[in-house]
Formats: structure tokens, C-alpha cells, sequence
């Protein structure tokens, strides 16, 4: 494997992630407050749609990205609405609108389907790009990416060293507390459960206007189903999402290294592996540290605890009353 082989590989896997790391950290912030938005899937293909229609309808990115982020936004606020304001389970609103979202990106997205149309175009950033090694593989992208990496920076410092972070998480964790020391629960909830749709919404926008431009039928499906496993690899911290969506994009890469090598191994193998692998390591996530790590040399003990610690938010998909 020469050197630029490895630079484009490992630039490549940055660039796909980019909706995974949008539609992580979105569901992160959302469930963080709370709230249970299993409408990923159904709202990323939605997004995707949408954005690129109006891409190709306007020429506009900037509109089709925000046409996607306010698609996103609204699926979100309807699972927030229907468990706040008409106190429905959240899970069964979140597979319904998953499968709404789906069939309608279908029936209205029939007149663009296969229609060439515009995507981000990459803008390496000066001197930055010129940087040996890092700077091809980082700072060689689009709008997208470089969104994507003030995101992940902009939400851990958000959730893990601000007063609004900390009002986020009592909101999670204990709700009738927050509500104590004055904070308006579900306010917050509803804040959040938007921004996180708006995040998800852009995810569905970068994939079909960068990573695979252009709609077909299920154009992104199984995206919004990763997003969500990847924030319980992540234990809803967002640098360890942001590793769980790397990690991912690396394992599809892999796939596509690998089968010109074993010619001979179906290609379904090679598409299946990555989400196995994910499954796999979903498992370890859901074995206590404590009983595994034992298991491991002493010195991975602690990048094996803060790469797969974590545990959900206690008062996650509960609704909150107000006394």
C-alpha cells in the first residue's frame, strides 16, 4: 500500500463520515435532554430528498442544506410533541415517523431520482491542506467536513464545560431536580429535540449532496439506525461519537480494500462485515467494563474504559410531568 493510496483512503473515510457525525451528535443533544428520537432513519432519507430537490430545483446549497435541516427539525418536533403535549410512547412515534418519512421520500421524491444535479464541491483550506500527512486528509474537504469538526469541538465543550451543558444533562438525569433549581424541563426538551432534528435533517443534506450525490429509492436507508447505534458506542459523549462514526466509515473502507484482494468472497460479505463489526462492539458496550476489562493488559485498561464507557441518561424516554 503506497503513501497516496493510504492519504485518498483515509480522506475518503473523513468525508463519509460527515453525515454520521452530524445525525450523532444531533441524536446525542436530543437524547442527552431526554427524549428517544428513532425517526433517524426515516428522517435522514426524508432530509436527503428534500435537500437534493431543492438543490436541483434552485441551484442553491445553502437553501437545500437549510430546506434539510428544517425537515429534520420537524419530524424531531413531532416526537417531542406527541410525548410532551399528547403523552405517547416515544418509541412508537419514532418507528412510525420512520416509516412515514420513508415512503414519503419515495412517492415524492419519484421525478428526481437519478437526475444529475449539484453537490458541495471540495475547497481545500490554505496552508492548512499543505500540512504533511494530517493536512490532505483533513483539511482537503468540503463545507461539510469542516462544519462537522466545529461541531464535535463546539458540542463537547457545550455539553461538558458550560452551565447550559450541565442544565442539559440534569434535564436527562434527573429531571424533577432540574425542575427544582428552576430549569423548564421540557422547554429544554423541546429546544434540543429541534436542534438535534436540525443536525440529523443536515446529515440527510450531506449525503446526498456529497458523500452520494444525487436520489434513488432508499437512498441513505440504514443510515439513521448506525447514527443511532453509534451514540450508544459513543456512551452520548460527542468525541466518542464523532470516534464511533470514524470507526464505522473506516470499516466500509476496509471492505472495499479487501475485495479486490479475496475476489472469490461474495460482495455481501464484504457490505455486511461493517455492520456485524458494529454489533459486536455494541455487545462489549453493554458488558460492564468492570467484567471485561479484566480480561485486557493493564495498559489498555483505560482506552478501553474511555472509548467504550458510558451509560444512557437515567430519565432517557421517560416524560416529565410537572407537579
Amino acid at each position: 500500500m503506497n503513501h497516496s493510496f493510504l492519504i485518498e483512503t483515509l480522506r475518503s473515510i473523513v468525508a463519509a463520515s460527515v453525515p454520521l457525525i452530524y445525525a450523532g451528535i444531533g441524536e446525542t443533544l436530543t437524547e442527552r435532554a431526554g427524549v428517544v428520537n428513532l425517526s433517524l432513519d426515516g428522517s435522514i432519507l426524508l432530509a436527503a430528498m428534500t435537500g437534493f430537490a431543492v438543490a436541483y430545483l434552485t441551484g442553491w446549497l445553502w437553501l437545500a442544506l437549510l430546506a434539510a435541516m428544517v425537515v429534520g427539525a420537524l419530524v424531531a418536533g413531532l416526537v417531542a410533541y406527541a410525548n410532551i403535549e399528547l403523552r405517547q410512547n416515544q418509541v412508537a412515534i419514532g418507528l412510525t415517523l420512520t416509516l412515514l418519512c420513508a415512503d414519503l421520500s419515495s412517492f415524492l421524491g419519484k421525478p428526481f431520482m437519478h437526475q444529475p444535479g449539484p453537490g458541495v464541491a471540495p475547497r481545500p483550506l490554505p496552508v492548512l491542506s499543505a500540512i504533511p500527512g494530517v493536512g490532505p486528509i483533513l483539511f482537503d474537504q468540503n463545507a461539510l467536513a469542516y462544519g462537522s469538526y466545529l461541531l464535535l469541538i463546539g458540542a463537547w465543550i457545550w455539553v461538558s464545560r458550560t452551565q447550559a451543558g450541565l442544565n442539559l444533562r440534569a434535564v436527562g438525569e434527573r429531571p424533577e431536580a432540574a425542575f427544582a433549581r428552576g430549569i423548564d424541563v421540557n422547554r429544554l426538551r423541546y429546544l434540543y429535540t429541534l436542534i438535534g432534528g436540525a443536525l440529523v435533517g443536515l446529515a440527510g443534506a450531506s449525503y446526498s449532496l456529497s458523500v452520494k450525490l444525487g436520489w434513488s429509492h432508499r437512498h441513505t436507508a440504514g443510515v439513521g439506525w448506525i447514527a443511532l447505534a453509534i451514540v450508544i458506542f459513543g456512551g452520548w459523549h460527542p468525541l466518542r461519537v464523532a470516534f464511533g462514526a470514524y470507526l464505522f466509515g473506516a470499516l466500509r473502507a476496509l471492505g472495499g480494500i479487501l475485495q479486490p484482494i479475496f475476489p472469490t468472497v461474495p460482495t455481501q460479505i464484504f457490505q455486511a462485515a461493517p455492520f456485524a463489526l458494529m454489533v459486536m462492539v455494541l455487545l462489549l458496550v453493554g458488558i460492564d467494563a468492570g467484567r471485561i476489562e479484566i480480561y485486557f493488559p493493564r495498559w489498555l485498561r483505560p482506552l478501553y474504559r474511555g472509548l467504550l464507557g458510558g451509560s444512557p441518561p437515567a430519565a432517557l424516554g421517560q416524560r416529565f410531568d410537572k407537579p
